[in-house]
């Protein structure tokens, strides 16, 4: 592609950021700056910088109400579900935000570092003070706090899964980042299923149901959660979307699987229903062997069982994952690292 070609993508640059120690909230987390970029694909020179705040994007049971005419569903959020209603729009409609652009020859491309599904990764430098950024955004706040605090704005994460959880383990810090699929979350609205990646998938993607909420977070952390314990990563190892419904549905059975399905008025089309079969449910205790039964107890299973769920009406709130007995010790160390400073 010849430079100064008028197709572009879209960049994210993560430059570090804080308020004034005067307005900052100290019990919010840390917010951060972001930056972001426009360039050719095939151009090599410096892409033009934007630069703007952006508030900290950072579950959920929803209920299935009958419309009028007994026909249609549609599925709700229980947690969360009127932060974007009772919002001006500005805070949601990112479409119709005007952005101020920064002086492009502030900034240099240094080398690329990888890639996402939407994005593309480069190592950056701001020529007028050496600083390095990234194409990326990080969330300094610990994972399920993470995911409450950005569902408590409104925002849903879409694609929670081990590459995008960074843990520093000397400062005992952890991330969650990669934002590029995350969308603002409003009563009704049908999304995307195509969002997630094929391991950490909800049910309510493979079946369609497009309405989903924050709950499909909730799913996602789930599977990273039995990878762990279980020493089985992925837990869920689908060779594509229908057959990780398969893997899905041999596990938690094809009884309750259909059952979800009638709860919500959702059909499998006759192929996909032939592959998946039937199955009867297997209990989490066919999982745990020699190199794993040191990192399971009863507690572990109990929160396991109730984030993967078929019925995303039924799994755990991030804050309700939060309190659950499986974290006892960490919040106890938690609230004894606080009464010492």
């Amino acid at each position: 592609m010849a430079e100064g070609c008028p197709t572009s993508f879209g960049l994210l640059l993560y430059i570090p950021w804080a308020e004034p120690a005067h307005i900052s909230n100290p019990d919010e987390p840390e917010r951060t700056g972001l930056f972001a970029f426009a360039a050719c694909s095939g151009c090599q020179s410096s892409p033009p910088p934007l630069c703007f705040h952006a508030p900290l994007i950072a579950s959920c049971r929803c209920d299935r109400l009958d419309l009028a005419g007994g026909g249609s569903t549609m599925s709700k959020s229980r947690v969360y579900t009127d932060v974007n209603v009772l919002r001006p729009k500005e805070y949601w409609d990112y479409e119709s935000l005007t952005v101020q652009w920064g002086n492009q020859d502030d900034y240099e491309v240094v080398r690329k570092v990888g890639r996402g599904k939407y994005s593309e990764v480069f190592e950056g430098i701001n020529v007028t003070n050496n600083e390095k950024c990234i194409i990326k955004i990080l969330k300094p706040v610990k994972k399920k706090k993470a995911m409450d605090y950005c569902h408590s704005q409104g925002i849903m994460h879409r694609d929670v899964k081990p590459h995008n959880v960074m843990i520093d383990h000397e400062l005992r810090k952890l991330r969650l980042i990669d934002w590029g699929l995350a969308e603002f979350y409003h009563p009704g609205k049908e999304y995307n299923v195509r969002v997630a990646s094929r391991y950490f998938k909800g049910p309510e993607l493979l079946v369609d149901l497009q309405d989903y909420d924050y709950s499909l977070d909730m799913w996602s952390l789930g599977c990273m959660f039995a990878g762990m314990i279980f020493r089985k990563e992925p837990f869920f190892y689908g060779h594509d979307n229908h057959d990780q419904l398969v893997k899905i549905a041999k596990v938690l059975g094809t009884d309750e699987l259909n059952v979800y399905l009638n709860k919500y008025r959702l059909e499998l089309d006759p192929q996909l229903d032939a592959l998946v079969g039937r199955h009867s449910r297997k209990p989490w205790s066919k999982f745990i062997n020699a190199d794993n039964q040191h990192l399971v107890s009863p507690e572990a299973i109990d929160f396991l069982d109730k984030l993967l769920r078929y019925d995303h009406q039924d799994r755990l709130t991030a804050r309700e994952a939060m309190a659950h007995p499986y974290f006892l010790q960490v919040r106890a160390a938690e609230n004894s690292r606080m009464r010492t400073q």
